[in-house]
């Protein structure tokens, strides 16, 4: 499948449009490796075809746009990625949220891929509970681009391959024919709900912590800011948002002040 010039650009800007990537300039060979088999799925023998099916609105081009972006979306994630993050979470966070709410806490995870990180959370919440030995109402929230990769998620089933990426221990787990399925004390806080981060957030509610991490830097910067002010909305005053180890917040940005904890750093919600 050659792709020329013209077709490359062309395709940067369905992806920059519909989902906010940016993939930078001779990366003809990544999307033909990506997208070798939506073609084969969909019958399309060249790219100018597949092209010209992404500008048409109907239900079945539709389907092979949610496919392109399926494709062209990188979903790497273990349990506990980061593990300094969640220390924090379970240690420092957790706790504070304990003490101060009344009702339910809300976490959202964005962007979290085939599950494993709001059910990390929800293995930080567990682990909190028992060690304070008193019942904490915790709400997680999993939103990600692809229907596909959130109805493995919500399965909550996984493979060995999966399972050794991260866990150190299977007592959340129990073992079924299609591989270890997350015990229901584990999995019934988290629900999941599809959304396009260049959509709005109002839909989904306020929180009181955000992990949207290993994202933003598939954005512009000018999108990344943008959804990082709409993040910044949906937090609860003094609520906090976390960030990859290697992600930042514009210097301007008032709103989101840097804390470093004991195992972490994150970001308060002031103002």
């Amino acid at each position: 499948m050659d792709i020329t010039l013209k077709e490359y650009s062309d395709f940067q800007h369905f992806l920059r449009r519909s989902c906010g990537i940016e993939i930078g300039e001779n990366k003809q060979y990544l999307v033909k490796n990506r997208l070798a088999s939506v073609l084969r799925e969909f019958n399309l023998t060249s790219f100018s075809e597949l092209l010209s099916h992404l500008d048409v609105n109907s239900v079945s081009s539709n389907r092979l746009k949610s496919k392109v972006i399926d494709a062209m979306t990188t979903n790497e994630t273990f349990w506990f990625r980061d593990d300094s993050q969640f220390l924090a979470l379970k240690n420092e966070l957790l706790p504070e949220l304990f003490l101060q709410t009344k009702g339910v806490v809300k976490i959202w995870s964005a962007a979290c891929s085939s599950g494993q990180e709001p059910y990390t959370i929800s293995m930080c919440v567990e682990e909190m509970t028992r060690s304070i030995g008193s019942p904490f109402n915790v709400q997680i929230l999993g939103t990600d681009i692809s229907e596909t990769i959130l109805n493995e998620a919500r399965t909550a089933i996984y493979s060995d391959m999966a399972i050794n990426r991260g866990l150190e221990s299977k007592e959340y787990f129990r073992k079924v024919d299609a591989g270890h399925q997350l015990k229901s004390e584990i999995s019934r806080r988290v629900r999941f709900q599809q959304l396009n981060l260049l959509q709005s957030f109002s839909g989904i509610g306020r929180f009181d912590v955000i992990f949207c991490r290993n994202v933003l830097i598939y954005f512009s910067d000018e999108v990344k800011r943008d959804i990082l002010r709409r993040l910044v909305d949906a937090l609860e005053p003094g609520g906090y948002l976390f960030l990859s180890s290697t992600e930042s917040v514009p210097m301007d940005m008032m709103t989101l002040s840097p804390v470093r904890g004991k195992q972490a750093r994150y970001f308060k919600k002031v103002g």
